[in-house]
Order: C-alpha cells, then structure tokens, then sequence
C-alpha cells in the first residue's frame, strides 16, 4: 500500500499509474504536480490526483513514493528540486524510456539518496498525451522493465515492483545499457524511421494526393510518426549511442535493398524480404 503517491507530470503515463492504482485499491492519497496550472487542474478535475500541487517541493512533501513522468530534458531541474525536499524514506522511481543518461544524472543529483531510485520504463503509451488521455487499464498486460543499478535498495525494489504488478503489468527486471540497446531497436529507431517517412511526404508538393490514398498499413506504421515531438526529441538525444548504432546498421539494410532493386536482384529481396516475415510471425503469431 503507498500511502501518498506524488506524481511529476500528470499526463497519459502518470496519469494512467495513478489510475491503475486507485482503481486496484493500493494507493492513499495522490499529489499531482505539473508546470501548466490548467493541466493540474485538468488532473484534479478527472479525479487522477487528489491535490494538486503548486511546485515539486509541495508534491514530494511526505510522499511514500515519487513517480517522475516529465520529458527526459526536464529531469535534470526535477530531481534538483526533488533532492532537497524529500522524505528520508522516500522512493523515487520514472517512466522514462531512455535510463543510462537518466541514472548518471540521478547518481550525481541525488547523492545518499540515489538508493532509494528505482529506474522504471512502462512499455505503453498511445499516440495521445495529456490528463484526458489516461486510462485505468493502460498498463494491463504490458510490459515494464525496471533497471536496478547496484547501490538500488531491495526493499524499494520490491515496493515499486508490487506497485506495477498492481497496474496488472508484466514487471521484468534488465541491465541498464541492455535496456536502452533494446528500446532503441525496437521503439526509439521505428519512431525515428516513421517521423522521417511522414516528413518526407509531407515536403512533397502532392503530398495530400498521395496520403489521400494511404492503405491500412501506412496508417498502422505512421501511426507513431504521431507521438508528442519534445518526448521524442529527448529520448532520441539521451539514448544517440544506441540509435545511432541500429542506423548505421538500417543504413547498410537499406543500401543493400536499394542495390538489389536497381541491379534486378529478385533473388536477395526474396532473401531479405523472407528472413523479415519469418522473424516476424514466429514472434508474433497472435496476429
């Protein structure tokens, strides 16, 4: 049971915990602070927080546990704040999709405190993103990786596992750079690649014509060309070493396609192009 929750940054991901959370009965009172006055009040009008807070300090005040749900870039600034005006036994733990960067920081900003930080990714979310875009049962069924370092307390460990096993989510525990070399591949790098496919045609001079008549799977593949630009601006600049690694390696994919449809080359697309499908279906027959 977490007495009191405070939650930085009200949104779809700390929005949706809070939500899990007073729905599954395990969670007291819940503090909401974000930077915009009408998003706090938005959050109390939903009933996702009960207090709204007027700053960090007032949020973290006797809190059990702090969820960090801010843009990567925010961090910083956040657990400066954080680090001064919490409880002795406080836990602190994010959502953040992007953690070798985020526990560097947490290690310098936090200090004695750094035990009780427990880095967290729920993998969930939607193309949508704001107090109104939470919903109780976001992470049921999902997946969140938790990223233990090895000064992380066991027992905070375990207090922030049960609140995600709460949610209804699948709690996974993971190195940190192996996290971040995951994620990149297989959500950092297709958001990349979707945002660049879109902007592409958006320059295009026909580029209503051509949407006009974009099939299901355009749509599905796009559909993350849609999420919130700052996030993933932040999470492409803290996770660079590992993006920048799977593109070299797209590159060369592409290039590779690129060569075998200009020299007629039927015999590698097929190779490709069957490899791609096997990989696939084996790993996600419920389709």
């Amino acid at each position: 049971m977490i007495k009191r929750l405070a939650i930085i940054g009200v949104g779809l991901i700390g929005g949706s915990l809070s939500l899990a959370l007073k729905k599954a009965g395990v969670v007291g009172e819940v503090i909401g602070y974000s930077r915009t006055e009408h998003v706090r009040q938005q959050a109390l009008n939903l009933g996702i927080i009960d207090i709204a807070a007027s700053s960090v300090k007032q949020a973290v005040k006797e809190a059990d546990v702090v969820f960090l749900a801010v843009p990567l870039a925010a961090m910083s600034s956040v657990l400066t704040e954080l680090a001064g005006n919490m409880s002795d036994n406080c836990i602190i733990t994010d959502g953040g999709s992007a953690k070798g960067e985020l526990v560097k920081l947490a290690r310098s900003v936090l200090g004695n405190s750094f035990s009780q930080f427990v880095p967290g990714h729920p993998i969930a979310g939607t193309e949508k993103s704001g107090p109104d875009a939470a919903f109780a049962t976001l992470y049921q069924d999902h997946r969140v990786v938790l990223t233990p370092v090895a000064e992380t307390n066991l027992a905070a460990l375990e207090k922030i596992r049960s609140m995600w096993q709460a949610t209804g989510a699948e709690v996974f525990d993971m190195d940190v750079e192996h996290h971040d070399v995951v994620l990149a591949a297989t959500s950092h790098l297709p958001h990349v690649l979707a945002f660049n496919l879109v902007n592409m045609l958006a320059e295009r001079d026909d580029c209503d014509e051509v949407l006009r008549y974009a099939a299901g799977g355009f749509r599905d593949f796009s559909r993350i060309a849609s999420g919130d630009a700052v996030m993933w601006r932040d999470i492409c600049l803290a996770n660079s070493d590992a993006i920048l690694g799977l593109l070299e390696q797209y590159h060369q994919g592409l290039n590779q396609l690129e060569q075998a449809i200009k020299n007629q080359d039927g015999d590698t697309l097929i190779t490709v192009f069957e490899r791609a499908k096997q990989a696939r279906d084996t790993r996600f027959s419920e389709d």
